[in-house]
């Protein structure tokens, strides 16, 4: 379709293929373009792949000690820059959290040896760009592109940092990898909602969260919370205990298939301090069940219309978050007609649609 001999390479460079949103998307990716004709290889600096993928995988964690001191950084960095002398690839698209200002800027401008393109993956920008708008445009004025996946994030990045290559690309849903995988069994007799997320840092507020469903009409009817992730399991459990809710509140941890738990969820609640482009909602919708979200920054808003497919509840308003769980699971009218828009309100974020762009961006010269 859009290449004639020679199969373009193209590498991709993340942390993982495991957990993360950014990691999803990298891996989504690999599909989409090895599916399109190009040389795919995947690498990464961390030993750990759980999702499907395409291409060829450079695993630079295999390399990683225990110590991870600045001898094996180096070594890891001078395997990196051989790597990609060696193949010359086309393009370079970077999907990590880039927060090492010195490590960042050789890469930029000395490891990164063809068109590249950035990605910026959360509303925290800092944790992709040096909050100094000199050096953010030294390293990132000269690439291809910057991508980004919300409009007011590419708003914020131009207010502040003055970059001209900033484009917007939405995360894509890759809706065949749910239908294979969501009719898998689970052990659960019981009618839930479900939580889905990594739970080390604060974001997710799932500590909040469980007050939030105590105090909701859910337990009495017997509708159970059920929490996808790993994090600070004994600070949860002691919550769960507080509230005396051990009945009605199961702590899953990761797993590596999510979708066979929400196909089988009455919907997804979001509780986020913060987001970028949650992949989580568009998986939801995708296994055909509302989501109900905090309209935090960013992203929710670009995938949940209120009272079509889910609700959208005013940011940090735990009051209002726990009135939208007990509308939802009371209101059936509201119900049926939000689990019905679900399938057609995810279909601008398919991964073939969402990969067009990315081809458009590539090809643009």
């Amino acid at each position: 379709m859009i290449l004639s001999h020679k199969k373009k390479k193209i590498a991709l460079i993340g942390y993982r293929l495991s957990g993360g949103g950014s990691d999803k998307v990298m891996a989504n990716l690999s599909i989409f373009f090895e599916r399109n004709g190009f040389e795919v290889d995947i690498i990464i600096v961390l030993d750990e792949v759980s999702f499907p993928y395409s291409g060829k995988l450079v695993n630079l964690g295999l390399l990683k000690n225990e110590s991870n001191g600045i001898l094996n950084k180096i070594k890891r960095l001078q395997a990196l820059r051989t790597y990609l002398n060696k193949n010359k690839f086309d393009f370079i698209i970077d999907f990590r959290f880039r927060t090492k200002i010195i490590q960042e800027l050789i890469l930029a401008r000395f490891i990164y040896n063809t068109q590249t393109i950035f990605t910026v993956h959360s509303f925290l920008i800092d944790h992709y760009m040096p909050n100094n708008s000199w050096l953010t445009r030294l390293m990132y004025n000269h690439c291809l592109a910057n991508v980004v996946i919300t409009y007011e994030m590419k708003t914020l990045i131009e207010n502040k940092h003055h970059l001209k290559n900033v484009f917007t690309i939405h995360n894509p849903l890759n809706l065949e990898e749910i239908k294979e995988k969501q009719n898998e069994e689970i052990d659960f007799d019981f009618n839930f909602i479900i939580a889905v997320g990594q739970y080390e840092n604060g974001i997710k507020q799932f500590e909040q969260l469980i007050p939030s469903y105590a105090k909701s009409d859910l337990p009495q009817k017997q509708i159970h919370l059920v929490i996808v992730g790993n994090g600070d399991q004994p600070k949860l459990q002691k919550l769960i205990l507080e509230y005396k809710i051990q009945d009605f509140l199961h702590l899953t941890g990761y797993q590596n298939n999510p979708f066979k738990y929400l196909r089988k969820a009455q919907f997804l609640v979001v509780s986020s301090k913060n987001e970028g482009f949650p992949n989580i909602i568009l998986e939801a919708l995708g296994s055909e069940i509302p989501v109900v979200s905090f309209d935090c920054d960013f992203g929710p808003r670009d995938m949940i219309s209120s009272f079509e497919n889910g609700i959208l509840v005013e940011n940090q308003n735990w009051e209002k978050l726990t009135e939208a769980m007990n509308l939802l699971a009371t209101d059936e009218d509201l119900y049926q007609k939000c689990k019905q828009n679900t399938l057609q309100s995810v279909e601008p974020f398919l991964l073939d649609k969402i990969g067009k762009q990315w081809l458009n961006l590539v090809q643009k010269d």
